[in-house]
């Protein structure tokens, strides 16, 4: 059964930086494209970034590119998003996807068929 748990979220300054990790089972890592999507109460879920099934190829939404960071070790059978310089406005519940194929065809959520629970993070001013 396809299994996804996100996890490193928390509480951080503005200007800080988290790590978040996806964990990964029952599918082939490596034969998917991987996202990160956000939601915050009251707003619409926002998509992040996206990775193709062997880092080739990478996607960032335009507020997040040159801050946070999507990458993969498919032999861990885990997916990274590193996020630096955080403001309040990133404050929401992190959510990563499991696409329907190998690449990022691009950051839509309907391109992705599995998710899982997210996990909260808060940035403070």
């Amino acid at each position: 059964q396809v299994q996804i748990v996100e996890s490193g979220g928390g509480t951080v300054q503005a200007g800080g930086s988290l790590r978040l990790s996806c964990a990964t089972s029952g599918f082939r890592l490596d034969r998917h494209a991987m996202a990160w999507f956000r939601q915050t109460p009251g707003k619409e879920r926002e998509a992040v970034a996206c990775i193709n099934w062997n880092s080739l190829h990478t996607l960032y939404n335009d507020p997040m590119k040159g801050r946070f960071t999507i990458s993969r070790d498919n032999d861990k059978n885990t997916v990274y998003l590193e996020m630096n310089n955080l403001a309040p406005d990133d404050t929401a519940k992190y959510y990563c996807a499991r696409g329907h194929g190998l690449y990022c065809a691009g950051l839509l959520p309907s391109l992705y068929t599995n998710w899982g629970q997210g996990t909260q993070v808060t940035v403070s001013p």
